[in-house]
């Protein structure tokens, strides 16, 4: 997953991206690789795991049910720095945790677009 969000100026405030036509959004400018005054993160792929015999992530204890559907998210820059998280917590019941430069929304957004392509995965 790759998410593109507006950057921060130098007073930690959101960049406005004001698009003036069809071509100048935010999937253009990131498929054209003008990612000036963007951030772009990543979902941060699993690690083998040679106990469970399986790929694994470490959610610090927050998420307690395996699923397709959980995900960490991290800047290229800083992969320990944990953007986003989302995963299962019970059979229909998930957590959700963001922190900058993530707003609420921004997280909530993402966290409903990791089901578009998951619904019969389980």
């Amino acid at each position: 997953m790759t998410v593109i969000i507006p950057g921060m100026n130098s007073d930690n405030e959101r960049v406005p991206i004001r698009p003036r036509n069809a071509s100048d959004g935010l999937l253009v400018r990131w498929q054209n690789k003008t990612l000036e005054s963007l951030i772009e993160l990543h979902n941060k792929p699993p690690i083998w795991n040679e106990d469970s015999g399986s790929y694994t992530l470490n959610f610090q204890g927050r998420v307690t049910q395996a699923s397709v559907k959980n995900f960490q998210i991290v800047h290229a820059d800083d992969p320990d720095y944990i953007v986003l998280q989302f995963g299962r917590v019970a059979e229909d019941a998930f957590t959700l945790d963001y922190r900058y430069p993530l707003c609420a929304l921004q997280a909530f957004a993402i966290a409903l677009s990791s089901f578009d392509g998951k619904l019969a995965c389980e």
